[in-house]
C-alpha cells in the first residue's frame, strides 16, 4: 500500500493526504484550523499532490475536505504582497489541478469557503455542501479581483449577471443559493456531509475508470466548443470506448443481469 510519504512530496504545508486503498480513495485534507488559510507554498504543493495521486493506480477517486467548521477562509493575504507579479499571475494554474486530474474529484464544503478555497472547489467535479457553507470571492474588499480562476469558472456556471453580483459586490452565497444556481451538486445537513461524501465515492467506484476519465476529459474539452464540434468529439470518444474491455464487460454484465467488474482497460 502506498503511503503519503511514498509520493515524494516532502513536508506538506497546511494539509495532509489520507489514502484508503481498500476504498480506492485519497483525501486531501486542509489541516490548518480554524480557518484553513492557504499559504503561497501550499498552492504548488496542492498541485503536486493532485498530480501524484492521479498517477497512483490504487486511487480511483480523490476527495478534498477540511478539518474543523470551515473549509477555508481564503489565502494568506500578506503572501500576495511578498510574491512577484509573475508568480501571482500563474496562481490559477496551481488551483486548476483538480480539473486537470483525470480522476473524479469531490470536494466537501462546510462553513466559510472564501477566495482560493472557493476557487479550488470550483475546479473540482462535484461540490457537496453542508447547509452551513458560505461561498464568496471577497477580493474586491482588498482592491483586487479573484486571481485563481474564480470569476471565470463561476461565470461558466451561473452566467455573467450573477457573477458580477457576486464578484463586484464581494457577496456571500448561501448553501441553498449555491445548490439552486447549480454551483453545488448536492446540499445536506451539516452532520451528514461526511456520509454524503462517502456515498458518492462508493457510487463513482462502481463505474468504469476508463469511461469516467473519458467523460471528464470530453466535458472539460468541449466546455467552450460549438455544438457540432462537441458532438463530433463525443462520437470519437464513444468509438474508442467501443473497443475497450470495460465496455465489453458492461454489455455482458447487462445481459447476464449481474454487476460488472470493470478493470479500467
Amino acid at each position: 500500500m502506498t503511503s503519503p510519504t511514498d509520493l515524494g512530496l516532502g513536508d506538506l504545508d497546511g494539509f495532509r493526504i489520507d489514502i484508503d486503498a481498500a476504498r480506492e480513495r485519497a483525501d486531501i485534507v486542509l489541516d490548518r484550523p480554524p480557518f484553513n488559510v492557504v499559504s503561497m507554498p501550499q498552492r504548488d504543493q496542492l498541485r503536486k499532490a493532485f498530480e501524484a495521486l492521479d498517477a497512483l493506480d490504487e486511487v480511483r477517486v480523490i476527495v478534498v475536505r477540511a478539518e474543523g467548521e470551515n473549509f477555508s477562509s481564503g489565502g494568506y493575504i500578506k503572501g500576495f504582497m511578498e510574491a512577484s507579479p509573475e508568480t501571482v499571475s500563474k496562481l490559477a494554474d496551481n488551483i486548476a489541478a483538480p480539473a486537470r486530474c483525470a480522476k473524479p474529484v469531490i470536494v466537501a464544503n462546510r462553513g466559510y469557503c472564501f477566495g482560493v478555497g472557493f476557487e479550488l472547489s470550483l475546479a473540482c467535479d462535484f461540490r457537496i455542501v453542508s447547509e452551513t457553507c458560505q461561498y464568496a470571492l471577497p477580493e474586491q474588499k482588498l482592491g483586487q479581483i479573484p486571481g485563481s480562476g474564480g470569476s471565470a469558472r463561476l461565470q461558466k456556471i451561473v452566467g455573467i449577471t450573477r457573477t458580477k453580483n457576486i464578484v463586484m459586490r464581494s457577496r456571500r452565497i448561501s448553501a441553498q443559493e449555491a445548490y439552486d444556481w447549480g454551483i453545488a451538486s448536492e446540499i445536506v445537513p451539516d452532520a451528514e456531509l461526511e456520509a454524503a461524501t462517502d456515498a458518492l465515492v462508493d457510487e463513482l467506484r462502481t463505474f468504469s475508470p476508463l469511461a469516467q476519465r473519458t467523460a471528464k476529459k470530453l466535458l472539460n474539452d468541449t466546455e467552450d466548443a460549438s455544438l457540432s464540434t462537441s458532438i463530433e468529439l463525443e462520437g470519437h470518444c464513444y468509438s474508442r470506448l467501443r473497443q475497450s474491455d470495460d465496455f465489453k464487460e458492461g454489455v455482458e454484465a447487462f445481459h447476464e443481469k449481474r454487476k460488472p467488474a470493470f478493470k479500467g482497460s
